[in-house]
């Protein structure tokens, strides 16, 4: 197919992407034993490879052993075994894709139950009105704690890059730690680490500026960040933009903009408290192209993209790479479809939940049970019972709880 979606691109560390479609980043939420990936990743992302995208990036892998959002996130630390990371990235890369690890640490977006030493930039917890229970509430983080995690974020950056991923992308958006540092709702310090968007992104600029330091110059260092949290005084679109500007002296191959949070949850169903999201597939596209016009670096956007014609327009308007999730968990295989000439849609998750909160955690568990089924080698977009998916979810949730305590005690 002649469409510039199946054009290399050219990164300004000198790496190529084979073309601009990238498979943004999903939760997995299968870690094996030891919060390790195991032969479900080797065989889901054996699934991404072979389905075309240039671009594969993983689900979240967590830098701290204390911090993780879900008891079954991946870790990766200093003391992590290399070998199961070296197979995962073995299969992903084995058709020829960049391949990188996103990065990530939760703060407090963390499921209740799991952390006794859950930090956030504000001792702030989640506002999910009769949902907040289900995640803890958080201590304010010392200098210590921040400067530690940079440094884990670095360390974790650097194991990657061991195990042979092609670079790694910091997860500054979707309301995790990073995030919540950019965000004046969830980060109310005096210090140095906020106050004005220059202290809010201090964490996000050491952070890279860290990552940087610890990899080599070849290997890809990308950042995700929110166009908006979409909440009434939060990180909005002038915050990113000067964000964006920012990351204009920094080394940065990449930015992905998306949007929302656990408690505005577009990124999970394109819609937020205040309704003033777009409404239909890539929810964040008109922003995006006014960051294209000041972007020094190349962008990528994820948020609803199914459609060829969409993910074609998403480039025609300054973007760099069109990213895609959920239809890619329903039809790994849609790259070469259109590739090959075949502009079929890809699928979507449609759910009827009044209740915002629970039906993007719906969507969420459903799209992880739709990779789980990849991982374990079943055929791709079956039909399932979201009630179900949501019962049995949180009964096989409990279980990988009692299994991460008893690890991290141990660490």
């Amino acid at each position: 197919m002649n469409s510039a979606l199946f054009a290399p691109l050219t990164l300004p560390n000198g790496s190529t992407l084979p073309n601009r479609i990238g498979k943004s980043a999903m939760a997995e939420n299968m870690a094996a034993q030891g919060q390790l990936p195991d032969e479900r990743f080797a065989r889901l992302y054996q699934r991404f490879a072979d389905g075309g995208a240039g671009l594969i990036i993983t689900g979240n892998v967590m830098v701290d052993a204390n911090g993780v959002s879900t008891a079954g996130d991946v870790v990766l630390t200093q003391n992590s075994p290399i070998a199961p990371f070296q197979a995962w990235a073995k299969a992903a890369k084995s058709k020829g894709a960049q391949v990188w690890m996103q990065i990530n640490h939760p703060g407090r977006q963390a499921m209740a139950g799991l952390g006794k030493n859950t930090f956030a930039p504000s001792a702030i917890g989640l506002e999910l009105g009769k949902h907040s229970k289900l995640f803890v509430t958080p201590r304010a983080m010392t200098e210590q704690d921040i400067l530690d995690t940079i440094t884990r974020f670095a360390e974790t950056a650097q194991a990657a890059e061991r195990a042979g991923f092609d670079g790694v992308q910091i997860h500054a958006a979707h309301g995790y730690l990073i995030s919540q540092f950019l965000s004046p709702l969830s980060n109310q310090r005096t210090d140095r680490w906020g106050g004005s968007i220059e202290n809010r992104a201090r964490f996000l600029l050491e952070t890279i500026a860290a990552v940087r330091a610890a990899v080599s110059p070849a290997f890809s260092v990308a950042v995700k960040i929110n166009s908006a949290d979409f909440q009434r005084g939060g990180f909005d679109e002038s915050d990113a933009l000067a964000v964006v500007e920012m990351l204009n002296g920094t080394a940065v191959d990449l930015v992905e903009l998306s949007g929302g949070s656990y408690e505005s949850p577009a990124l999970f169903s394109g819609e937020a408290k205040d309704n003033r999201t777009l409404a239909r597939e890539a929810y964040f596209l008109e922003f995006a192209a006014q960051i294209a016009k000041v972007a020094q670096m190349p962008l990528m956007t994820t948020g609803g993209i199914r459609r060829l014609a969409v993910a074609e327009a998403v480039l025609e308007e300054g973007i760099a790479v069109a990213g895609i999730a959920t239809a890619l968990a329903l039809n790994p295989n849609l790259p070469n479809e259109w590739k090959n000439g075949n502009a079929i849609d890809g699928k979507a998750i449609n759910l009827s939940f009044k209740d915002k909160t629970l039906r993007g955690l719906a969507q969420l568990i459903l799209t992880q049970r739709h990779l789980h089924r990849l991982g374990k080698g079943k055929s791709a977009g079956a039909a399932l019972n979201p009630i179900w998916t949501l019962v049995s979810g949180q009964i096989r949730d409990k279980y990988l709880a009692m299994r991460y305590k008893k690890w991290v005690d141990s660490q």
